[in-house]
């Protein structure tokens, strides 16, 4: 008798490759045919039954493992996983705290001393603020014009969006499909390595130096097929690197000839110290350049601007009216009067310089111990360590809290590295580089001295 769990397979199976069987068993866990828990044939039973050859079934159950459908168990077998239990495993993995700090910079968000008022600015829209329309433009065209007077190259068009997750969200689901390979740089964001894991794409790790995502290393990701290339212009998280216009002209030419995507993700915005640099600068065409309001102007405004050519913006403008259509414009009228008012604009001035001051503050500290760190800019440093999971436990009984730094790896082995918000340490910059340094130097057999 045929096995039902392939029968249910082969009748969705449209082409008979890698994807077209993942896409095969995408389709039977959809249509609840496959449930959590229910374990799969062996491959060669699978590819004798699908008439298909054992390293394409392989190679499917690859793209299924890598976006988190199934499990493979040695073995145990190969399970349909609950996609329901799925989620932001590494951002919850970098955010995760056992205690209450008396220092805390394990989170990465700005501090809220240093944003601007919204007091005048809410004052101004009580005045000024009209009913909206759903069809009204889904962008303020004065902040449009505010954004292009302050853009890092000329672009076809504008939008705007509830933060920089939400643009990469939509960016990533509408220009990526499942089993395409993209370039993101080692060490990256948590949340986007959650949400490409969710699309299932192949992710591919390219180290970062003190100016930007290496070329030569890049160079050699995109001799195979790649669909796109992640990055952070400046500012990166964790490192703080920032990209020097002689590396990023390198990198386009690198992404011209490969004629992939580049996606950018400059999280910090407004209060990174270096000047806001694009791909776009030379390869127009091919980049999506994200700029977020939420470190500079406020967390809860959730705005982030995002440019590309005209064709793909009218893509993810479509895709949006799908869902939730726009942007708040009461909130797009705020960010309009903040970026207006001058006494707005020089507290996001002086966040930037004090940003700048706490972090080369720290950095300089940590040197006077021995511990070199890279970067230039941001709210982040990522410390070297001995071992990571030691140098937490100890700065944790210091009172100090600082974030893990595998949550942030691509590239398989140990990362000895934690990563330290020192754009939350307004002073006492040489008392925490003490117990830093002390647990940089802390193994994991010497325990917590």
């Amino acid at each position: 008798m045929p096995d039902p769990i392939l029968v249910s397979i082969e009748e969705r199976l449209e082409e008979q490759s890698a994807r077209g069987i993942a896409n095969a068993v995408t389709r039977a866990m959809r249509d609840g045919v496959l449930t959590p828990g229910m374990k799969l044939p062996p491959i060669r039973t699978v590819a004798a039954q699908l008439q298909l050859s054992p390293t394409t079934v392989s190679a499917g159950w690859a793209l299924l493992a890598r976006s988190g459908a199934i499990h493979t168990d040695g073995r145990r077998g190969t399970t349909i996983a609950d996609l329901r239990a799925s989620g932001p495993e590494r951002y919850r993995r970098a955010l995760q705290r056992q205690a209450t700090f008396d220092v805390d910079l394990s989170t990465g968000v700005p501090d809220p001393a240093l944003l601007p008022q919204l007091g005048p600015a809410l004052g101004r829209l009580r005045a000024a603020a009209v009913p909206g329309s759903y069809l009204d433009d889904p962008v303020l065209p004065e902040l449009v014009d505010r954004l292009r007077a302050d853009w890092p190259y000329v672009c076809d068009e504008l939008t705007v969006m509830d933060g920089a997750m939400d643009a990469l969200d939509l960016a990533a689901r509408s220009l990526l499909r499942f089993g395409d390979r993209v370039v993101v740089e080692h060490p990256c964001f948590p949340p986007l390595l959650d949400l490409l894991e969710a699309i299932g794409v192949e992710v591919v790790g390219v180290p970062v130096d003190d100016a930007g995502l290496s070329a030569e290393a890049l160079a050699e990701a995109v001799t195979g097929p790649v669909a796109a290339v992640f990055l952070q212009p400046r500012a990166q998280n964790p490192t703080g690197a920032s990209l020097t216009p002689a590396r990023a002209e390198e990198l386009a030419g690198i992404v011209a000839k490969a004629g992939c995507w580049v996606i950018e993700d400059d999280s910090a915005g407004a209060v990174a110290a270096t000047a806001d640099l694009s791909l776009g600068r030379w390869v127009p065409r091919q980049t999506l350049h994200v700029r977020s309001y939420s470190k500079s102007h406020g967390p809860d405004l959730r705005l982030a601007a995002v440019s590309g050519p005209a064709n793909v913006m009218r893509t993810l403008v479509g895709r949006r009216q799908l869902g939730q259509g726009w942007s708040s414009r009461l909130l797009q009228r705020i960010l309009v009067s903040l970026l207006d008012d001058p006494q707005a604009a020089a507290a996001v001035a002086h966040a930037r310089d004090e940003y700048a001051r706490r972090r080369a503050a720290l950095v300089d500290a940590l040197a006077a111990h021995g511990v070199a760190v890279g970067g230039n800019d941001g709210l982040n440093v990522w410390v070297p360590v001995r071992d990571e999971s030691a140098a937490l436990i100890r700065l944790a009984g210091r009172g100090i809290g600082a974030a893990a730094g595998q949550p942030f790896a691509v590239v398989p082995g140990p990362v000895n590295h934690i990563r330290v918000t020192a754009g939350l340490l307004a002073d006492g910059h040489a008392d925490v580089a003490v117990e830093i340094a002390a647990a940089a130097e802390t193994g994991a057999w010497a325990g917590v001295r």
